[in-house]
């Protein structure tokens, strides 16, 4: 459905994209992962046909998104991460009007009935004019356009920022909505918990270049697991028995270490024969992916924060670049 091979990108002497290959199949949700900077915005410019590329190709429904833009947006529905609209138009009447313009609106029933479903969903006042919208709001006026008519396509570009919590529960709700509807969803995020929940596939971009790309299962062998458990009487004996394993310590009574993701049945194996209690297995997330490709550019501020322990400086580290919450 999309597809970018090689794809180029420069702005006079700076190079926003440098070789990227990406490629979305039909039906599937694919997440778009990377620190602001990486060149997500600039790929999905290119795919929109608002940008032209200098190197490489990128076809979107098998057409060229620069020749064939017209057409192509007829099929696509796109939400920026920051959302400008028309300061005398209502947000009714922006969302109509931007449902028209994919010709979303023939069907007159149904989308008069999905319209009003979404803005009760999102709780947005309809009658407002849009210079009177916060960010917040302005964002659910394009996402409630975006859903109010089925697409092939859905390209978002950070498209939760400034939602609340409970806004981005229903943001979750209305894209595996239109994914059980039959669209493709190219969700752009640097958010890690948002891509985790709702993707089956996931790019990881670093400099304007993919460097991982699979489903969520294939790339967590890149990562460790935690695991961690009591024992009482634990002797170095004890924990010789269990193989491969990593940052070894005792913190409050307890075992923890970590062990490569795609050995973890040994070390269980391993820890059934030692009858230990209390055993907590915590799976790879996506921020140790993450940490993986970022971690040489953001961990060095942090190695002279010698009273935080390893996890510890890592996810303060991560929360300054993937802008947690």
């Amino acid at each position: 459905m999309i597809e970018a091979r090689g794809l180029e990108k420069r702005f006079g002497r700076i190079r926003a994209l440098d070789g990227l290959d990406l490629a979305v199949n039909a039906g599937e949700v694919h997440g778009f992962l990377g620190p602001n900077g990486a060149g997500k915005s600039t790929t999905i410019r290119v795919l929109l046909g608002l940008a032209r590329t200098s190197g490489g190709s990128a076809t979107v429904f098998g057409q060229d998104p620069w020749k064939d833009a017209t057409t192509l947006h007829q099929r696509i529905a796109y939400v920026p991460g920051d959302v400008s609209l028309w300061p005398n138009l209502s947000g009714g009447e922006a969302i109509d009007l931007l449902s028209r313009l994919r010709g979303g609106t023939d069907n007159k029933a149904a989308y008069a009935a999905r319209k009003a479903r979404l803005i009760e969903a999102f709780q947005l006042d309809p009658s407002k004019k849009g210079r009177s919208y916060s960010k917040g709001n302005r964002q659910k006026v394009a996402l409630v356009a975006a859903f109010a008519s089925p697409a092939d396509a859905y390209i978002l570009d950070e498209p939760t920022s400034g939602l609340d919590p409970l806004m981005e529960g229903v943001f979750n709700q209305e894209i595996r909505r239109a994914a059980s509807e039959g669209g493709t969803v190219l969700l752009s995020s640097h958010i890690l918990s948002e891509v985790e929940q709702l993707c089956d596939r996931v790019s990881i971009i670093r400099a304007g270049k993919t460097v991982e790309s699979g489903t969520l299962a294939e790339l967590r062998h890149l990562t460790r697991t935690e695991v961690s458990f009591a024992r009482n009487g634990l002797t170095e004996a004890d924990l010789s028995r269990i193989p491969t394993i990593h940052d070894l310590a005792l913190v409050n009574g307890r075992a923890q270490f970590t062990v490569d993701s795609d050995n973890v049945s040994p070390v269980l194996r391993a820890l059934t024969d030692l009858d230990v209690k209390g055993l907590r297995v915590a799976p790879p997330s996506l921020e140790e992916l993450f940490l993986r490709h970022y971690g040489d550019e953001i961990l060095p501020a942090e190695a002279s924060s010698a009273e935080l322990p390893g996890r510890k400086a890592r996810r303060r580290a991560a929360s300054k670049v993937a802008g947690a919450r």
